[in-house]
């Protein structure tokens, strides 16, 4: 038989088992033990949770003296289908344990805290875990445990469990347990949105062919109700709007359309502004962007376009000789009438004469030049 010499640290325990079965267990020290027999194994307490074979075997003895081992040394958590644990060292959350596992962890050391938490009547995580389980990372088991998410400013969320919607979120950091239970938070956005309704192919009532993009600006009102009665209230929407569209350029020519596009604008709004409300859906404004015609069509367009302006231009035109022509003969009337009228016309007429001269050879001195230079006939 030999003596082995066993040296405990301060942070170890060592465990004397004896066919397989644990003898004695050794706190901080040097012993010398016999090792007939006998294995002696040494175990960091560092490592909290402990995964020893023969430590699990003590824990499923009934005996008076593994009972009380248990009780000295070891902390057991049995943890049932609705319950987790939360593990805390050192005042600070390590580790969170699943529900239907059993743990064992030594006890008086490392500062250790181990806290229970029933989800079975309510999975929501209390207030004052929510930060530190939706933002640290590190701890173990974590993500298997908890369904996290942020419900942003003008947002609603729509908590769904196990398929049914069950509650709404305001504006915040929200967590759940998903112990044995499906999580989903489907954020709903509150604010004014837009939807193009683009490309649009519709024939008009005199059968030109246009394509139209339409916009429309909209807000959730109820968005509990948009998403229980409507699949996707968006498709919902676009579809309303497409349809309303059609009806309206449809039943117009295409002069119509082009000379008043706000009446177009109106009848498509006043065609899913009360249906949409019905829905939770305020509809707040609708406009047509854009008519595009076929090339060929343009091309006609823009000749009746030219040909029109051309014909107004022709008619001012007309308008202004009239005008000028009636101009003259009201002066001829006048200067007829009246001879000095007619003599300081003829004034102006040698005044325009001399500007385009160089030099004049008058004869019969004055009377040469006021009277034969530059002669009226009326």
């Amino acid at each position: 038989m030999i003596m082995k010499r066993i040296v405990v640290a301060q942070h170890e325990r060592g465990l004397v088992l004896r066919d397989k079965q644990i003898h004695e267990i050794l706190m901080p020290g040097i012993y010398w033990r016999w090792v007939f027999r006998t294995n002696i194994e040494v175990l960091d307490t560092r490592k909290s949770e402990i995964s020893s074979e023969a430590i699990l075997r003590l824990l499923d003895s009934n005996a008076e003296y593994d009972l009380q081992l248990k009780a000295q040394f070891f902390q057991v958590i049995e943890l049932g289908e609705t319950e987790l644990a939360l593990v805390y060292q050192r005042k600070a959350l390590r580790q969170v344990l699943k529900s239907g596992t059993r743990h064992v962890f030594w006890k008086n050391t490392n500062d250790l805290e181990v806290k229970l938490v029933d989800t079975k009547t309510d999975y929501r995580v209390e207030k004052s875990l929510v930060n530190i389980l939706a933002r640290r990372s590190g701890i173990v088991g974590l993500l298997d445990q908890v369904y996290a998410t942020e419900v942003g400013s003008k947002q609603l969320g729509l908590l769904w469990v196990d398929g049914e919607l069950v509650d709404t979120l305001n504006a915040g950091l929200h967590a759940f347990w998903k112990i044995n239970r499906s999580i989903k938070v489907e954020h709903m956005e509150l604010r004014l949105q837009n939807l193009e309704v683009a490309g649009q192919e519709i024939l008009t009532k005199d059968k030109v062919s246009l394509r139209v993009n339409l916009s429309a600006n909209y807000q959730l009102t109820d968005a509990v109700q948009a998403r229980l009665q409507l699949k996707d209230y968006q498709e919902y929407l676009y579809r309303q709007l497409q349809f309303a569209l059609r009806e309206a350029v449809g039943t117009r020519t295409l002069d119509a359309l082009l000379a008043d596009k706000e009446a177009l604008n109106g009848e498509v709004f006043n065609a899913v502004v009360k249906q949409m409300a019905e829905v939770g859906i305020k509809v707040a404004n609708v406009g047509v962007k854009d008519i595009i015609l076929p090339g060929e069509m343009k091309e006609i367009l823009n000749h009746v376009v030219a040909t029109e302006k051309a014909a107004q231009a022709n008619v001012i035109l007309r308008r202004e000789e009239t005008a000028a022509t009636r101009s003259l003969l009201n002066t001829a009337k006048l200067m007829e009438a009246n001879p000095t009228l007619l003599r300081l016309k003829e004034i102006e007429a040698l005044e325009k004469v001399v500007e385009k001269v160089d030099k004049i050879n008058v004869y019969d001195g004055l009377n040469g030049l006021l009277r034969n230079t530059v002669k009226l006939e009326v």
